[in-house]
């Protein structure tokens, strides 16, 4: 496995993304991804009961598994719009599959941004010939320029494998820097592969993967509306994964895997306002539901983050967040270590390791291990610190 220029793009793939006058700056705000010919889709959205307009037409134009292209806004999320978001979300649609002379259910729309405000369909529809004009294969950076919000840099991760001397491609897009927590964490991710794999497949293994690296970072502890992770399949490497478990299988598993884990560490890294990275290891809990909980109540902790943002080694926090949980454990057995520095022992604090862990307290990364002794699960969960420039973000966010 190896990184290769996401310029050099996916075979079957084409991108783009332009500025549409959704943002009054004036940045690109309008992404195209754009299939060869309709190829194996699958997705996972948000399971915010409020969802916005383009995650309820995604999921029903997703039930038969197949898609050609994807339009993508960033500026406004057309969430809590009623009807009128629908409509505005199908209008611009079917803008571009009329551009493309393509079936109208086989775009699919994405929208982030502003919740409650009317999505500006003139401008998207308007701009819908000039974005396929853009379309190219080595577009990957215009278009994810063209979704950020409040992300600081782009985030694309692009690896490939080579399958009996062919090149196995897959290549992530995402944004995502404020309103991070599962399910899933709040975001628009979009993966492209030129792998042969049946729509029912991608699903499944697209699922379990989203629980294993989306479903376990946090930034605030806050759900979004929009949230969507879309895979789509060109088949244009004429490799098959359809055979599960074989080597060829078990290699793209591998890539999709690293791809989608390595874009979770990068959301959580531009985390709104963040200046360290946090990695919660919880081991020997009874079960491995119970790690997760563990798992997530230190990583959303506000006491717990912003300890970590003022350099402060509070690791009675820790033990507060873990008994509020709902894992089950005894607390005069917990062990919890900074950057494998031992800050508790059998639920008290060492005392002569304080010094090493003032100097742990101001790395930028910082793994957080806690053995439960408890039973022999584990989860691992990444997040961020919770720092004043949150707040400054996130209070005037829409004025």
């Amino acid at each position: 496995m190896k990184k290769f220029p996401h310029r050099s793009g996916v075979p079957g793939f084409r991108f783009a993304g332009i500025a549409g006058g959704l943002k009054k700056n004036g940045d690109k705000d309008i992404g195209l991804i754009l299939a060869d010919a309709p190829c194996a889709a699958a997705a996972a959205f948000t399971k915010n009961i409020v969802k916005a307009a383009p995650v309820l037409i995604g999921r029903k134009r997703l039930r038969d598994g197949c898609a050609q292209a994807v339009l993508v806004n960033s500026g406004n999320a057309n969430a809590c719009t009623g009807s009128r978001g629908m409509r505005d979300a199908e209008a611009s649609c079917a803008a571009l599959a009329r551009e493309l002379g393509i079936r109208q259910g086989l775009v699919l729309p994405g929208s982030t941004g502003v919740i409650g405000v009317p999505l500006p369909v003139d401008k998207i529809t308007s701009a819908v010939p000039r974005l396929v004009r853009a379309a190219s294969p080595s577009g990957a950076a215009d278009f994810c320029a063209a979704i950020m919000t409040t992300d600081t840099f782009p985030k694309i991760v692009a690896l490939e494998d080579t399958v009996a001397g062919r090149p196995l491609r897959v290549c992530g897009i995402a944004k995502g820097a404020g309103m991070i927590m599962p399910n899933m964490a709040t975001m628009l991710c979009y993966i492209v592969t030129d792998v042969a794999i049946d729509r029912k497949l991608l699903s499944a293994v697209l699922r379990q993967q989203v629980e294993l690296t989306f479903n376990r970072i946090t930034v605030d502890g806050d759900m979004s509306t929009n949230d969507t992770v879309l895979a789509l399949a060109s088949g244009k490497s004429k490799i098959d994964i359809n055979k599960v478990n074989s080597i060829t299988y078990n290699i793209f598993i591998n890539i999709l895997h690293e791809v989608m884990k390595r874009l979770a560490t990068l959301i959580v890294k531009d985390g709104e306002g963040a200046t360290k990275t946090l990695v919660i290891q919880v081991r020997n809990a009874r079960t491995e539901g119970q790690a997760k909980q563990a798992a997530m109540t230190v990583a959303n902790s506000p006491l717990v983050k912003t300890a970590f943002f003022g350099q402060d080694y509070n690791w009675g926090r820790i033990m507060a967040a873990l008994g509020r949980s709902g894992a089950q454990f005894a607390m005069d057995r917990v062990d919890i270590f900074f950057n494998a520095i031992q800050s508790v022992k059998n639920g008290q604090g060492v005392e002569r390791n304080i010094p090493k862990l003032q100097t742990v307290m101001k790395k930028g990364t910082i793994a957080i291990t806690v053995d439960l002794k408890a039973g022999a699960q584990s989860c691992e969960v990444t997040t961020c610190d919770l720092s004043y420039d949150y707040v400054k973000i996130n209070a005037d966010y829409t004025t």
